[in-house]
This record gives C-alpha cells, structure tokens and sequence, in this order.
C-alpha cells in the first residue's frame, strides 16, 4: 500500500522539479536583459556625475529643447497613430467578415514586411520621398510638382504608420473574430441598421483590441529616433533622437537615463490602460 502511494507520488516531484528548471533560462533572461539594465537606468538617471542622488536629470525633461521635443514626440505619436488606427479597422473587419485565417496567404501578405529588417524598411522610403527619388522622379515625367515630403514632420509620420501599421491590424483582428456571429445577426433581426451594429455592437465589443493596437503602435512611435533621423534628416528632434545623443555623441549616461525615465511613466500609463480595457488579453492573444 505505502509503496504504491510511493510511486504515485514520484513522479508529480519529478515533473515540478524538471518545471522549475525549464524556468530557469527564462528567469536568466529576465534578470539579465530587464531587470539589470532596468536597474542601471535608474541608478544613472536618479544619480550625477559624482554618483550623489539628484532629481535634475528627470527634472531636465522641463527645458525647453527637452519639452519641445517631448511634445513633438507625443503629437507625432498620436497622429500616426490615429492614422493606423483609422487605416487598420477596416482591413481588419474585412479580413474578420470573410473569415480569413491568421495563418492565410492574404494576412501572411500584409505582415511580409514584418520580417524584413526595420532600419532597411525605413532606408526604403528615404529612397522614394527624397527630391531626386523615385515618386518624384515619377512625378516629373508625367509633368506634375514634385513632392517636397522628406525632412518634415509629415515624413516621419509616414514612417510610422508604414512601419507600425501590422501591430494594429493584427490585434484588430484578434478582437473581431472573436466576436459571436449570433450577436451581430441578433441585432440585425431587432432591426438595427449597419451602423448602429457597428456603433453598438461591433465597436464596443472591440474595445480591447483598439486598447492593444493603440499601445502597440504609441509607444514604439514615441521612442523610436531611427525613422525622425533618416526621414526627418536629423533636423526634426524627437525626444528618442534626444536620449540617444545623449548616450552616444555627450557620453551623459545620467541626463539619457534620467530622460528615459520620463518616457517610461508614458509606456507604464499606456500598459495601465491595457491592462484595465483588455483584462483577459483578448487583444494580444493570437
């Protein structure tokens, strides 16, 4: 009886101890990758160049090239995000209505340039939007003003939705297919029209997809400074272009820290956000 017992108890030893291993790399990576880099930014930026504890490198976001660039950053953001957002619904409901697989040939197509490398992506369309580029060079042979887009705000908006454009389709997408077929043709049979389903049916049960989509695509917009630098021509600064001059050409690891404190409060209140509209990670579920 005891050695029964015995045996039946063996091997649920052996499989929590085998499953505290396979956590082990996972826990490495955290630790080595998050957690100490986490670390290293807040010891820089709440610390001088004497290493005593000092507020002014968070404070410094309150200057006024710091604040110019922090708000260009944030309208940026919001513009091309809205821009995904408007552009992503539709594609999304049309591949959600025709019951398109995640793993189709059409969803495969929209995010193919996923895969390809983001600086080469981003390279591409400084090769079209330049002057002597090749929409202008369309342009000017079929007699039409040239398109004087590249160093400008526009460009790098541009850049982002390009770029960004997949991360809110996708959970878009999620989002809707998860919805019941039943409710739709429910409020249809109590004589609701197209856009009384969308706007109280279809829209709102989508919720937590929008959320996803919308943190997805905000958050990179507001950090990145590779598209501001090849788009914008180095002379659109964005609060991302700001921090890393700060690390690579002033060698001020404190002020960079301190700066990337500040954006990480937005990246903490967007994930606040997704966590209270999205709960059950419906939005982010593939």
């Amino acid at each position: 009886m005891h050695k029964t017992i015995r045996k039946k108890a063996e091997p649920a030893k052996i499989t929590y101890f085998n499953g505290r291993m396979l956590t082990a790399p996972y826990l490495f990576w955290s630790v080595a990758f998050i957690i100490i880099p986490l670390g290293m930014i807040f010891y820089y930026g709440l610390t001088d160049q004497d290493m005593a504890f000092t507020l002014k490198n968070i404070t410094s976001i309150a200057t006024p090239e710091h604040a110019k660039a922090l708000w260009l950053s944030i309208a940026l953001s919001l513009v091309s995000t809205a821009i995904c957002l408007l552009l992503a619904y539709p594609l999304a409901m049309i591949l959600a209505h025709k019951n398109v697989s995640q793993h189709s040939f059409i969803v495969l197509i929209f995010i193919l340039p996923m895969w390809m490398n983001f600086l080469l992506r981003t390279l591409a369309w400084q090769t079209l939007l330049e002057k002597t580029g090749v929409i202008n060079s369309v342009l000017q042979f079929l007699h039409l003003p040239a398109l004087n887009i590249i160093n400008t705000p526009g460009a790098i908006v541009l850049g982002m939705v390009y770029n960004f454009l997949p991360f809110m389709v996708l959970p878009l997408y999620n989002s809707l297919t998860k919805i019941d077929r039943n409710v739709i043709n429910a409020a249809y049979d109590l004589g609701a029209n197209a856009l009384q389903t969308f706007l109280r049916v279809i829209f709102p049960l989508s919720i937590p997809g929008v959320i996803s989509g919308i943190t997805m695509v905000f958050v990179p917009a507001l950090t990145t400074f590779v598209i501001s630098n090849l788009l914008g021509g180095s002379k659109i600064l964005l609060i991302g272009n700001v921090i890393e001059q700060e690390f690579t050409q002033a060698s001020n690891w404190h002020l960079g820290s301190g700066l990337s404190i500040v954006l990480m409060a937005f990246i903490i209140l967007n994930m606040v956000l997704t966590a209270v509209f999205d709960k059950n990670g419906e939005g982010t579920a593939l």
